[in-house]
């Protein structure tokens, strides 16, 4: 049986989901349009392997199969300048409101084919340590069952993301207000703060050695 959510931590959620940027009433996204506005970025998620040097070296993050809420509302918060990474808020300021609902789209569903296994339902167990920080931290009560199964569209699948990234991402939640890197959510960093960077550098490595239904898919032209 899974624990229940501590009142404050239930708050802290509810009002996350309720802060995510909400898709504009009629926009709905259009996978097959999406295919015709990603040329900005599968110069870098179109690659396998691709390294970001910015702010230190990291894989950029796998988004095919991603949420499409979550792709939304992650461009919409580099738009809003919630998010500060300089190249994602530039490219997140030239894009519509449509435009981002039709990327979104076609990110869900980019990877997929029909017949593929999906993770496994139980995924291999933490050493003793990482479960005490996944405890501690409550990763599942928002992430979900191992990981890939979020309570709400508007979260991340996260197990199998490339460990480097998770771990960048955790500290850019502990510096929020660094102008070019932080990032403002107040679950997330509630939660990235209670740890010391060791401590998140382990809970990445364990989540991003999971399963994943997470895919980087190339286009023709770099393959």
């Amino acid at each position: 049986m899974k624990k229940a959510l501590s009142p404050m931590f239930a708050a802290l959620t509810l009002a996350a989901v309720a802060a995510f940027p909400a898709q504009a009433q009629g926009v709905t996204g259009d996978a097959q349009a999406g295919a015709g506005k990603i040329a900005m970025c599968i110069g870098c998620h179109g690659i396998k392997g691709y390294q970001s040097s910015f702010p230190e070296v990291y894989k950029v993050p796998r988004i095919s199969g991603q949420n499409a809420k979550y792709i939304a509302s992650v461009l919409e918060s580099y738009k809003k300048g919630d998010r500060k990474h300089p190249s994602m808020r530039a490219i997140a300021g030239s894009l519509t409101e449509q435009d981002i609902a039709d990327v979104a789209a076609y990110y869900e569903q980019s990877g997929r084919t029909e017949g593929e296994s999906a993770p496994a339902a139980t995924p291999p167990a933490p050493s003793a340590q990482v479960a005490q920080l996944l405890q501690k931290g409550a990763c599942v009560s928002c992430h979900g069952d191992n990981f890939s199964k979020p309570i709400d569209p508007s979260y991340p699948k996260i197990a199998g993301q490339y460990p480097d990234y998770l771990y960048v991402a955790l500290k850019s939640y502990k510096d929020n207000g660094h102008q070019t890197w932080g990032r403002a959510n107040p679950v997330m960093a509630g939660m990235a703060k209670q740890f010391s960077n060791a401590e998140l550098k382990a809970i990445a490595n364990y989540i991003g050695s999971l399963d994943s239904e997470l895919k980087t898919v190339p286009q023709s032209r770099f393959r």
